[in-house]
């Protein structure tokens, strides 16, 4: 099982800097994992720096007791039971989301199902992540304010 972390990290988002939530999978943030992903792909468009150009989501509305990361999402981009888990740079997740499936079990939580807003890239490198649920929800209760 992965471990993950939710940690406050202060990012620039076109307006100033602002405390973002970014998600971290043993040790590695969300964004650089994607960005690994996203490159053939950005390439390809002649567009490198799109490639895992996100920032975490704003708002006391993501952070804990929220249940936005526990399979009933705040914030969702399809509609269709997906969760937003990092947003654009410019502060509005809308502008530049990346979605997972979140899907909660006993005694694990899965993501899997990625998914941009904007583009239709494959995430075939980023495979589904389980995580001792405990751990988790241990994880997303640091992040109450």
């Amino acid at each position: 099982m992965e471990r993950i972390e939710f940690r406050t990290i202060e990012q620039e988002l076109g307006v100033g800097m602002f405390p973002t939530l970014v998600p971290y999978l043993n040790d590695i943030s969300l964004p650089d994992m994607v960005r690994t992903a996203e490159l053939p792909f950005a390439r390809r468009e002649g567009k490198p720096n799109l490639a895992g150009s996100y920032a975490g989501l704003l708002g006391d509305s993501v952070r804990w007791p929220s249940r936005h990361y526990l399979g009933d999402p705040v914030l969702s981009w399809f509609g269709d039971g997906d969760t937003v888990l990092l947003g654009c740079t410019c502060g509005d997740w809308g502008c530049w989301p990346f979605t997972a499936m979140v899907t909660v079990a006993e005694d694990t939580v899965n993501w899997s199902g990625y998914r941009t807003g904007h583009r239709d890239w494959g995430y075939h490198e980023l495979l589904p992540v389980t995580f001792d649920r405990l751990q988790y929800e241990e994880a997303l209760q640091t992040t109450v304010r």
